[in-house]
């Protein structure tokens, strides 16, 4: 064989040797590359931790070619170097200070430069079945984060029936930076959220975490869609350059039966209507999460009671040689139609879709929107009065006499006086008071002061500051938002 072929030869070996991802696959590219031309038979013994197993020094396992003495493999493993016995050349596979198993050899092997491409492709072989090793490291590593960011089980909501699914791709290497959430918002309101991180590992892992927190945070400030993904796109430039996300936020509202939308370059969802019609929400398209300087453009949309609202990752929809628009349309076609229950018509879609080979995380929410009924909601405007307290009591015990909450009746009353107190001290307009049962009673007050109640510790000699926490102690959940109008103060209490 002249120069030219070895190195030729060495280059295609090499090639094939260092372009796996699986060191069992190096080794079955290494073993085709030394049979017949450099040996008439060739065994691959690898250490069990590149395989995932227990990381043991003397635990060996064949990763290919014919079964052979696995006693040659160790003592070539302790030597350090190659050793001879007979027609049998056993050779370590090191790499970075370490060794990663042996090779076996069989055949007249005399031949120096035979010898020294040998020598070549075994440490090519083992810098791959290392590099293999490492990947699916981090690749584990990043699926396990990623995991334990995102909700086992997400919370249940009144007028809203929720569930999920997140499967990872196929290639693990490839895990992704999906995300979903719902979120509980004042007002019985609730933001259903998906995402995703652009690019795969840990890094996108990573990433994904800090965002979906962020969200939860700016959430519970209760900024309107539009504002969380405009702070949401903030606090991505400040992570680092390259840092992009598409994003989907919606607020339902089971009360008014709307539902708000803010788009970050993301999948338009899908409405499926109580009589099993889908069809594509036009909302403005957006740009990614980390673009910066974009302003988000909200879109408001009714729905009714039995409505179902589908969001999605690309992961879902996306067929290699295709266009977005043909995924969507096969995922509108295998909701439109086929009203099944929820968890079924998740499993459904899954099926219909055919992800079993998927190339990319998929994550999916689905909500049913099943509203509160107008029965279980009361509301009245009242002028800022000294009486209106009063007023507000005898309302308060009316409607818990009419929806049997006759036991709740005092306590109700008692935190309500405190809060409509201090809302007259202070509004120039009319103060809102609604009252929701579900399975939590939830009081609101509304007014036109800006300013919102601070908790502190109130001193035996202080004239106020006792009503938020009286309110705070007996309280299940209590909280104050800005509006655009004013505030809203609000409390819950356990039915």
């Amino acid at each position: 064989m002249s120069i030219r072929e070895r190195l030729a030869f060495l280059a295609d070996a090499a090639a094939r040797i260092g372009t796996r991802l699986d060191p069992a696959e190096s080794a079955r590219a290494l073993v085709g590359a030394l049979v017949p031309r450099l040996a008439s038979a060739a065994s691959v013994y690898l250490q069990e931790s590149l395989f995932g197993q227990r990381d043991f020094a003397d635990d060996l396992r064949l990763a290919a070619g014919p079964k052979q003495p696995e006693e040659a493999a160790h003592a070539a493993m302790a030597a350090g170097g190659a050793l001879c016995h007979g027609q049998l050349l056993a050779l370590p596979m090191k790499v970075r200070g370490r060794t990663l198993g042996a090779v076996l050899l069989e055949g007249h092997l005399s031949d120096e430069a035979d010898m020294l491409m040998i020598g070549q492709l075994v440490a090519q072989a083992a810098l791959a079945a290392d590099n293999a090793h490492r990947y699916r490291q981090e690749a584990a590593a990043a699926d396990t984060l990623q995991r334990s960011m995102l909700p086992n089980r997400l919370p249940r909501f009144a007028g809203v029936e929720i569930t999920h699914r997140y499967l990872p791709a196929s290639d693990h290497a490839r895990v992704g930076g999906d995300w979903f959430d719902a979120i509980g918002l004042p007002g019985s309101r609730v933001a259903l959220v998906v995402g995703d991180v652009m690019g795969h590992g840990m890094r996108s892992a990573a990433i994904m975490g800090q965002l979906r927190t962020s969200v939860q945070t700016l959430a519970a400030l209760d900024l309107p869609p539009d504002q969380v993904l405009r702070q949401l796109d903030g606090l991505a430039q400040g992570l680092g350059e390259n840092h992009l996300a598409t994003c989907m936020y919606a607020v339902y509202d089971p009360v008014a039966r709307r539902c708000t939308f803010a788009n970050a370059g993301h999948l338009p969802p899908i409405l499926v209507r109580a009589d099993g019609r889908a069809e594509l929400l036009d909302v403005p398209e957006g740009v990614p999460i980390g673009v910066g300087g974009v302003a988000f453009e909200p879109i408001e949309f009714p729905v009714c009671d039995g409505d179902r609202l589908v969001m999605c990752t690309d992961g879902l929809i996306e067929v290699r040689g295709e266009d977005i628009t043909s995924g969507l349309e096969n995922l509108r076609n295998a909701l439109d139609g086929r009203r099944l229950t929820l968890d079924a018509q998740c499993d459904d879609v899954l099926r219909h879709l055919q992800i079993d080979d998927r190339s990319d995380d998929v994550a999916v929410l689905m909500a049913d929107l099943t509203g509160i009924p107008a029965a279980n909601v009361a509301r009245w405007m009242l002028e800022p009065r000294r009486t209106t307290p009063s007023r507000i009591r005898r309302l308060i015990r009316a409607t818990l006499n009419s929806w049997d909450l006759t036991d709740h009746i005092e306590i109700t009353e008692l935190l309500a006086t405190e809060v409509v107190t201090n809302a007259v001290r202070f509004a120039g307009r009319p103060i809102e008071l609604r009252l929701v049962q579900t399975e939590h009673l939830l009081v609101e007050v509304m007014d036109d002061e800006h300013t919102l109640p601070v908790l502190r510790d109130a001193h035996d000699d202080d004239e106020g500051g006792r009503g938020l926490q009286l309110v705070s102690r007996l309280a299940r959940r209590w909280g104050a938002t800005r509006t655009t109008s004013g505030k809203i103060v609000w409390f819950e209490l356990t039915v």
